[in-house]
């Protein structure tokens, strides 16, 4: 892990793809060493092609740019409780502040006839996608599909770094992995005060897979402070959830981060959240035992004392950014 950018490492992830050889090992204790350290690295050598990211970036500017109400047509509102489609500047909170930027929600793509949309469980149903952006459909459904090979093999090696068998998540908690998709804009801030596009938090899950356009913004919290975490060519930015600092009693931990955008330029990002099962119940892992950091965390809160299924969690975290909406669909 020689090679830097700012403070976070570069890992070539391509050998848990490959699923052999001995490189695997190195891999895995180069990502335990990140996810031990700072909770965050650079991922190259994954499984999202270079043509799908340029796709997914000329269809989203291509949808961005539309007027407001042509946007509003696939507002979260009509989702329902898949909570699906776009939100406008100042529809997310972070920390009961709202966010600068405007963005889509996706997921896992399931048909009425599903038994979990059938049974009405949240965050599980249709997407919603823009008649007067067509490219954007085949890039987002390209994107989670190569984001989720991606993230299997990443989290293998995850599980092989503190010594489990590689499909231990797998076969525990990510066999039916909650699977979430955003694209979000940040468009160009009026101001260098004007506030946060994303606020400081932490992310809910296992693990976020995250691709940038070419302009930066993204700052990522260490015990020596904030530091920025730049695009690179053909890189992913990994960072671990709370659920999995949940599961391994605090030796891997979420990391805060926040985004803010004094480029002038507006900027685009791609988070893909890979998260447990909806009705996975979340316990530690073998070896690792609970532990109260609510005096180290950004939020003071302490999820270490959560018990319960990661939908039951990732609801009461939602419901938080979409207040509105919540009292809508619960």
């Amino acid at each position: 892990m020689a090679l830097q950018a700012g403070h976070l490492p570069i890992i070539d992830v391509a050998p848990l793809l490959r699923r052999g050889g001995e490189a695997r090992g190195r891999v895995a204790r180069e990502i335990g060493e990140a996810c031990g350290n700072l909770g965050f690295f650079y991922a190259t050598g994954h499984a999202i092609a270079e043509a799908t990211l340029d796709d997914l970036i000329r269809a989203s500017r291509e949808f961005f740019a539309l007027p407001e109400d042509e946007k509003l047509k696939i507002a979260m509102a009509r989702g329902g409780r898949a909570w699906r489609g776009f939100f406008p500047v100042g529809g997310e909170l972070t920390s009961g502040r709202p966010d600068l930027k405007e963005g889509v929600y996706f997921g896992e793509e399931l048909p009425a006839s599903d038994p979990r949309v059938k049974a009405g469980l949240p965050l599980h149903g249709a997407n919603l996608f823009p008649q007067r952006a067509p490219g954007l459909k085949p890039a987002v459904m390209r994107f989670m599909s190569e984001a989720t090979v991606s993230a299997h093999a990443i989290m293998e090696g995850v599980a092989i770094s503190l010594g489990l068998d590689a499909q231990y998540f797998r076969r525990t908690y990510t066999d039916k992995p909650t699977t979430l998709f955003r694209i979000f804009h940040y468009p160009p801030a009026a101001s260098p005060d004007a506030g946060w596009g994303v606020g400081e938090h932490t992310d809910y899950g296992l693990l976020t897979l995250l691709a940038q356009d070419d302009i930066g913004g993204l700052q990522v919290k260490t015990p020596s402070g904030w530091i920025e975490a730049p695009p690179i060519q053909g890189a992913l930015v990994c960072n671990m959830g709370d659920m999995l600092d949940r599961l391994t009693g605090g030796v891997y931990r979420s990391t805060p981060h926040r985004v803010h955008n004094s480029s002038g330029r507006s900027r685009l990002s791609f988070p893909f959240f890979f998260d447990p099962g909806f009705d996975a119940c979340i316990v530690p892992l073998p070896g690792h035992s609970a532990r109260d950091d609510s005096s180290e965390r950004w939020d003071r809160a302490n999820v270490h004392d959560f018990s319960g299924t990661y939908g039951d969690y990732l609801m009461s975290k939602v419901a938080k950014v979409f207040p509105d909406l919540a009292r809508r669909v619960t």
